[in-house]
């Protein structure tokens, strides 16, 4: 991916629900809510503070992160849906 984000944004893929439920009924696409988990793909260098120092993000590539239904903003990349957001619109990383 040829896809660099600036500052403290974050590029996230969602991660796709699962279409049954647990006792098997098969949920329809347009049914469906919009998943809100998904994988870092790639982070930026970080936030500059008045001082010019650079503060790391806290989030890593390949990190599972959850964030708000309508969160960050949709782009395509090669065929590929990506979100674009801030680390602060990051809710949570979830831990293996």
């Amino acid at each position: 991916m040829n896809l660099r984000p600036l500052a403290d944004r974050v590029i996230v893929k969602r991660l796709e629900n699962e279409t049954k439920t647990a006792s098997g009924i098969v949920i329809p696409d347009n049914a469906a809510e919009k998943p809100d988990q998904g994988e870092v793909l790639a982070v930026g260098p970080g936030k500059t503070n008045d001082k010019g120092e650079t503060k790391a993000l806290s989030v890593q590539v390949g990190d599972r992160v959850l964030f708000g239904k309508y969160s960050g903003q949709t782009v395509k990349v090669d065929g590929n849906e990506l979100l674009v957001m801030k680390e602060d619109d990051l809710f949570a990383v979830i831990v293996k």
